[in-house]
C-alpha cells in the first residue's frame, strides 16, 4: 500500500484515499487579480480540491540578459521578456488576498515556488504544500531547501530522466517523507503518444513508499482519467475560462465545463476500481438466481449409486442444484435418495458432499 499522509489540513493521499486534484491556474489569470478570484471560485464549483497558482521572484529566477531579451511572441504582455513577466506577476500582498480568498471560498490554495526566494515566500504564508515544478525538478540544491522546510511536496518530472528521479527521491527523502512524484511531459499541448502514461506504473515500482500522481497539459480529459485507473493518487491540469486568451498554457488547459467533467470522471473511476477483490457481489445474486447454471441429473440415478462423471450435466436449473463449479467433487459420492432424469442434484441428496467441500 502506497504512503498516506495529509497533503493539507484534514485531507490526506494515498493508499485508499481519493486522488487530490490540483487545478492549475498557474498564470491563466493574464495579470488580473480579479479573473485569478473567479478561476478559483471556479475551480472550487467544479470540485477540484485545489487552486494552485506559479510564483516566481523573477530577478532570482532569470539572469539579466533572460529579462531583457525581446520577447515579440503572439502572447507576449511586453516587449522584453522581463515585461511580460512582470505584468503576469502577482505582489506578496496579493498572493495574501487570493490565499485569504480561496479561503472564504473553501478550497485548499498554494503555488509552485519557481526559485528559493519564491519557496521563502511561500513558506511564511503556510501554504499547506510545496509544488515542484518540473524546471526545477533537477534543481538539487532547491530540493534540499525546500524539502528542510518540512512542508509536504509534490514534484513534476517533466524532461527528467528514470536515473534523474531517483536522486530526486533520495535527496528529498533524506529530510522529508511526505512528498509525491508527478509524471508528467513539459509539451503545451500535449499529444498522446508522448503522455507516456506507463511511466506511472514504473514511478510505483521504482518507488512504493510514496503516492504517484499525473501532471497533464494534452487536450479533452480522458487520459487524465486513465491515469486514475492506473493508480494516479494527485491529477494536476492547468485551467482556464477562455482557450483563446493570450498565452501558451490555454490551449492545454481546461474550461470550467471539462474540469467539472473531469472530477465527475475521477470519481466515477474511484467507485469501479473496487477492493481488488473477486467474488460474487450482492448486486450480482439476481443474475445468478435466474441464470447461474447447477448440477442436474443426465440420467435417472438410483438411490446408493455411487456418481460418476457421465450422470451428470450442467444446466440452468429450478431449484438451484450443486454450483456447476463443484461437479468434479462429486464423482464418486452416493445419492441418498433417487434423482429422476433432468432433475437438480441438490447438495442435500448426496452423501458427504458438504464435507467434500470444505476439505
Amino acid at each position: 500500500m502506497p504512503l498516506t499522509f495529509e497533503l493539507c489540513p484534514d485531507r490526506m493521499i494515498g493508499g485508499s484515499h481519493p486522488c487530490y486534484i490540483i487545478a492549475e491556474i498557474g498564470q491563466n489569470h493574464q495579470g488580473d487579480i480579479e479573473i485569478a478570484k473567479k478561476m478559483i471560485k471556479m475551480a472550487k464549483d467544479c470540485g477540484a480540491d485545489c487552486a494552485k497558482f506559479q510564483k516566481s521572484e523573477l530577478e532570482y529566477k532569470f539572469n539579466k540578459k533572460a529579462l531583457e531579451r525581446s520577447y515579440t511572441s503572439k502572447h507576449s504582455w511586453g516587449k522584453t521578456y522581463g515585461e511580460h513577466k512582470r505584468h503576469l506577476e502577482f505582489s506578496h500582498d496579493q498572493y495574501k488576498e487570493l490565499q485569504k480568498y480561496a479561503k472564504e471560498v473553501g478550497i485548499h490554495f498554494t503555488a509552485s515556488g519557481m526559485d528559493e526566494e519564491a519557496v521563502e515566500f511561500l513558506h511564511k504564508l503556510n501554504v499547506p504544500f510545496f509544488k515542484v515544478g518540473s524546471g526545477d525538478t533537477n534543481n538539487f540544491p532547491y530540493l534540499e531547501k525546500t524539502a528542510q522546510k518540512g512542508r509536504p511536496m509534490v514534484v513534476s518530472s517533466g524532461m527528467q530522466s528514470m536515473e534523474t528521479m531517483r536522486r530526486v527521491y533520495q535527496t528529498v527523502k533524506k529530510y522529508n517523507q511526505n512528498f509525491a512524484i508527478l509524471q508528467c511531459t513539459s509539451a503545451y499541448p500535449l499529444e498522446a503518444e508522448d503522455v507516456n502514461l506507463r511511466v506511472i506504473t514504473e514511478y510505483q515500482k521504482e518507488f512504493p513508499d510514496i503516492p504517484i500522481g499525473y501532471s497533464g497539459h494534452e487536450s479533452g480529459i480522458s487520459i487524465s482519467v486513465a491515469a486514475v485507473a492506473l493508480g494516479a493518487k494527485i491529477v494536476e491540469r492547468h485551467v482556464t475560462l477562455d482557450k483563446t486568451w493570450k498565452g501558451s498554457d490555454h490551449e492545454a488547459s481546461l474550461l470550467p465545463t471539462e474540469l467539472a467533467e473531469l472530477v465527475r470522471s475521477i470519481r466515477l473511476v474511484e467507485r469501479a476500481l473496487g477492493s481488488g477483490i473477486k467474488t460474487m457481489l450482492p448486486c450480482e445474486k439476481p443474475c445468478h438466481d435466474k441464470l447461474g447454471k447447477s448440477v442436474v441429473a443426465k440420467v435417472k440415478i438410483p438411490k446408493g449409486t455411487a456418481l460418476t462423471l457421465d450422470m451428470l450435466t450442467v444446466k440452468v436449473a429450478e431449484p438451484m442444484g450443486v454450483a456447476a463449479e463443484d461437479i468434479f467433487q462429486l464423482v464418486g459420492l452416493s445419492v441418498l435418495e433417487d434423482v429422476g432424469e433432468d432433475e437438480s442434484v441438490t447438495p442435500e441428496v448426496v452423501d458427504n458432499y458438504g464435507k467434500r467441500v470444505k476439505s
